[in-house]
């Protein structure tokens, strides 16, 4: 039976991870620990614990306490929030993944961290980025992105720990709301144009980046913790991608479902520089060749997917 800990369990990951990840291990354990409360009952066969992922001597007594096998070290501070406090980001993004990496070490535990397109910088070659290449990120979430990556690399070296991660892209679901990402926007645009039929976009209309729908997000990093280590070769950033999109490209394929969508765009420069650093389009030949990555969702399947979704969830909101 799989005993399994997710720190950050109440953010846009993990509110989903948890069931995914008792709908595909069956009978096992999963401990979800934010340092808030749940919004809403966990589902059967996980429980909650209150936990500050920078407390090293709390991380390890959870970890001990439950036998944990598996973390899911997903609690940080993300890209846009991150600008209006680096020094809190750089404390919760390092010194929580280091609390962790340390409690793994003491307890023979395997850690997936995830790092994220934020990685990477203007210098990075944008279309396509590759796999292993210059990181010079602009923001304090991706400084933390890039020196996680290399701890979590040197705990596998040094010490043999089962580390692991991806690279995400702009991340897309219609469960949890937006945890103060760049690439929020392309969820946003979603209830608006349920809500209220119109958007008012905070990045230029042809800014591209990378984007993944959560159900991909979630397999990729089960995949992932589920391959072979004999096989993994870059094990803490792989690059994994689904489609890249435009505020312009989503808007059209929102139109086929909504004709009189509007979007309107009021630029903010901090969001638009920091997009504008991040790679274009990501090279994941490597996560197809090591452990057989293949994304399910394309653009079309997305946007009817997640209108269907929100649709019932507004209609059960309104009790019908």
């Amino acid at each position: 039976m799989k005993r399994i800990l997710i720190t950050g369990a109440a953010g846009q990951i993990g509110t989903e991870l948890v069931p995914a990840l008792l709908e595909r291990y069956d009978g096992a354990t999963v401990v979800a620990t934010d340092i808030k409360e749940p919004t809403g009952p966990l589902p059967e066969g996980a429980r909650f614990e209150r936990l500050d992922c920078t407390d090293a001597v709390a991380c390890e007594r959870v970890i001990q306490t439950h036998g944990i096998e598996t973390i899911y070290h997903l609690a940080a501070i993300l890209s846009a929030s991150g600008e209006k406090a680096p020094q809190k980001t750089w404390h919760v993004n390092m010194d929580g993944t280091l609390a962790i990496l340390e409690a793994a070490r003491a307890n023979g535990s395997a850690v997936f961290t995830p790092s994220s397109i934020a990685a990477f910088g203007l210098s990075t070659p944008p279309d396509p980025t590759p796999q292993d290449t210059i990181q010079r990120p602009t923001t304090m979430y991706g400084v933390t992105k890039v020196a996680g990556e290399l701890l979590c690399d040197y705990y596998h070296a040094r010490f043999g720990v089962d580390t692991r991660g991806l690279r995400y892209p702009g991340l897309i679901s219609y469960v949890a709301p937006p945890g103060g990402g760049t690439t929020d926007w392309a969820v946003e645009i979603f209830h608006a144009a349920l809500r209220d039929g119109r958007y008012t976009c905070w990045l230029g209309a042809d800014t591209q980046l990378d984007m993944m729908y959560m159900p991909d997000a979630l397999r990729a990093a089960m995949e992932l913790m589920d391959a072979p280590a004999e096989d993994l070769v870059h094990r803490n950033a792989f690059n994994v991608t689904a489609m890249q999109l435009t505020p312009e490209r989503l808007t059209a394929a929102l139109r086929e479902h909504i004709p009189s969508f509007e979007i309107v765009y009021e630029v903010d420069p901090v969001r638009q520089r920091i997009a504008e650093s991040w790679p274009r389009r990501l090279d994941d030949t490597a996560a197809r060749e090591e452990w057989g990555w293949a994304p399910t969702y394309d653009l079309a399947a997305l946007v009817e997917d997640m209108l269907a979704r929100l649709e019932e969830r507004m209609a059960a909101g309104r009790g019908g």
